[in-house]
């Protein structure tokens, strides 16, 4: 099982309490959102911070990174999860990924099908906020563990990256992480937050200070639960009969 899929099925299952029951204290805290670092794949000196800064997990970004390359990167990480952005690549690669110790990949709507039936690695799909309303329902039917949205190239979080995220949360079952190009403020990662967002993807090249700040910011978001997906929540029982006040009542007047 993938380290990374179990540390975003812990987020969502600490984001929700059963009715009726206190849930248990913990010594340690769930985080909020967790923090993906971006990482060029021609560095190995980067995975060293994305162990020093106790990131949720790195993606190695660029295509085309030679196998040696990887390995050295999955070295320099420790137990931090490791995934890698993957193009064009068959299901031999992909196992070839895993046996270098790579935790999950990343892939678009145009990577090969027999990528779904990996068991090796977590599977993510990276899609367009452009992607059609029924393909991303769609989604929900794939092997998938989860997807990871394209900020686009802006500097800052528009309104509509929030609109395109609240959409895709209540269209999803999965978790949604979002890739953004720069490294967002306290305020947009609560915007991002309260969108349902479960994590985000820093761009490559960043200092071992400006991603210990940025993880710092991640771990002061509010905790509990946020304006999630409608099927999330918890559905009470009905036996039927008519609701008060209902078209029933207002026909036999």
């Amino acid at each position: 099982m993938s380290k990374f899929v179990d540390k975003l099925q812990n987020l969502s299952k600490s984001s929700t309490s059963p009715i009726g029951f206190h849930p248990a204290v913990s010594e340690v805290k769930s985080p909020s959102m967790l923090l993906i670092v971006g990482l060029s794949g021609v560095q190995v000196k980067e995975a060293k911070i994305v162990a020093e800064v106790h990131a949720d997990a790195g993606l190695v970004m660029s295509e085309g990174t030679s196998s040696k390359t990887i390995g050295q990167v999955v070295e320099g990480v420790g137990d931090v999860p490791l995934g890698v952005f993957v193009k064009g690549m068959n299901e031999k690669e992909i196992d070839e990924l895993a046996s270098l110790g790579c935790d999950f990949v990343v892939f678009d709507i145009k990577g090969a099908a027999g990528i779904l039936s990996e068991r090796e690695v977590g599977k993510f799909l990276m899609i367009e906020p452009s992607l059609d309303q029924g393909l991303v329902r769609a989604i929900n039917g794939l092997e998938v563990d989860g997807v990871f949205v394209n900020g686009g190239g802006n500097s800052f979080v528009a309104v509509e990256h929030l609109l395109v995220c609240r959409r895709f949360v209540e269209l999803l079952e999965k978790p949604v992480i979002m890739v953004l190009p720069f490294l967002a403020t306290r305020e947009e990662l609560t915007s991002l937050w309260q969108a349902g967002v479960d994590g985000i993807v820093t761009p490559s090249a960043q200092s071992g200070e400006a991603l210990a700040e940025l993880k710092k910011k991640v771990g002061d978001l509010p905790r509990g639960t946020r304006g999630r997906r409608a099927r999330a929540g918890v559905m009470l029982p009905h036996y039927g009969g008519s609701v008060a006040g209902g078209e029933d009542e207002e026909d036999e007047e």
